[in-house]
C-alpha cells in the first residue's frame, strides 16, 4: 500500500470511528435540547474552522470564490444543519439504532440519486441492492407502524449534502468552513434569544457543561476535516468500506449501551440492509477489479527468432 494510501486509511478510519463514538458525547449536553446542541455545534465548529483556515493561509479564498460556489454552500449548509439536528434528536431521545439505520441506507441513496439526478447507469448488483433496501424500509415501516422517519431524514440529507459537496469547487477545509459560517446568522441569533428568554443552558448547569458545549465545535469539525483528508487520498471504494464502521459502532452503542429494542421485525429490515449493503460492495469490488484487468497491458509473447 503506497504511503498516500495508507495516510488516507488512517485519516479515514478515524473520521469514521470519531462519528461513531459520538453518542457518548452528545448525550453530555443534556438537558439541552436538539436545536440548541446544533446551534452550539455550529457556533463553535464556525470559531474552529475559521481558525484552521487563516492557519492555512486560505482566508482569501473567500474573496475569489463565485456567487455560484456561495450558493452551493449555502444548500450544503442548510442539508448539514437538517441532518445535524436530527441526529442529535435521535442520540438524545433514545433512537440511536434509527440513526444508525440511515446512515447504513445512506450510500443506497447516493445510489439512487446518482440515477436520477445524474442519470447514472446502474449495474445488475446496485439494483439489487436497491430493490433489497426498498423492501427493508417496507418491513421495517410495517413493524413500527410509520416510515422511520428519522433513518429517512439522515439518510436522504446527508446523501444530498454530498450530491452539493460532489459540485463544489473548493478547499475542503474552506468550503466546511463557509458552511458553517453561512449558518452561523441563525444559530447564533437563536442562542441569543434562548437565553433572553431564560431557557438555555449554556450556564445553568454544572460548570462543565459551558465547556462541553464549546468542545462541540471542535468534536464536529476534526471529523469533517479528516473526512476531507481522506477524501483526497483515497479511492471511493475504500471509502465508502470505511464508511460502515460509523453506523456499526451506532448499532452496537444503540443496543448494548442504550438497550433500544430490537424486534423480530428490525432485525430482519436490518438484516436486508446489510445484504443490499454487502452485494453492492461485492458488485463494485468486482466491476472494478473487471476493468483494472481490462486497463493492464498484455504481454506480448515473444517472437522466435
Amino acid at each position: 500500500m503506497s504511503a498516500p494510501n495508507r495516510s488516507g486509511v488512517l485519516y479515514g478510519a478515524s473520521a469514521y470511528i470519531w462519528w461513531g463514538l459520538c453518542p457518548g458525547f452528545f448525550v453530555l449536553l443534556l438537558p439541552a435540547g436538539a436545536l440548541e446542541v446544533v446551534a452550539h455545534r455550529i457556533v463553535w465548529s464556525t470559531v474552529f474552522l475559521l481558525l484552521v483556515v487563516a492557519l492555512a493561509r486560505r482566508l482569501g479564498d473567500l474573496r475569489r470564490m463565485s456567487r455560484r460556489t456561495w450558493l452551493q454552500l449555502l444548500a450544503a449548509s442548510a442539508l448539514i444543519s437538517v441532518n445535524w439536528g436530527t441526529y442529535i434528536f435521535a442520540v438524545t431521545t433514545g433512537h440511536v439504532v434509527d440513526a444508525a439505520l440511515g446512515y447504513f441506507i445512506n450510500p443506497l441513496v447516493s445510489v439512487a440519486l446518482g440515477v436520477i439526478i445524474f442519470r447514472e447507469r446502474i449495474n445488475r448488483w446496485q439494483g439489487v441492492s436497491l430493490a433489497l433496501a426498498i423492501v427493508a424500509v417496507a418491513i421495517l415501516t410495517v413493524e413500527v407502524g410509520e416510515p422511520p422517519y428519522i433513518a429517512v431524514v439522515l439518510a436522504v440529507s446527508f446523501g444530498v449534502y454530498g450530491l452539493v459537496k460532489k459540485v463544489v469547487q473548493a478547499d475542503p477545509r474552506v468550503s466546511v468552513a463557509v458552511e458553517t459560517l453561512l449558518a452561523l446568522p441563525v444559530a447564533g441569533g437563536y442562542l441569543i434569544v434562548l437565553e433572553v428568554l431564560g431557557r438555555g443552558h449554556f450556564i445553568t448547569e454544572n460548570s462543565w457543561h459551558p465547556v462541553l458545549m464549546v468542545l462541540s465545535g471542535v468534536v464536529t469539525a476534526v471529523p469533517l476535516l479528516l473526512f476531507a483528508a481522506a477524501a483526497q487520498r483515497l479511492p471511493m471504494v475504500t471509502l465508502g468500506l470505511l464508511f460502515y464502521l460509523n453506523p456499526a459502532m451506532q448499532m452496537v452503542w444503540g443496543v448494548f449501551i442504550g438497550h433500544e429494542p430490537m424486534p423480530v421485525g428490525r432485525w430482519i429490515g436490518f438484516a436486508l440492509i446489510w445484504t443490499a449493503l454487502a452485494v453492492m460492495t461485492f458488485g463494485t469490488l468486482r466491476v472494478r477489479r473487471t476493468d483494472v484487468v481490462a486497463d493492464t497491458p498484455q504481454t506480448q509473447p515473444a517472437t522466435p527468432s
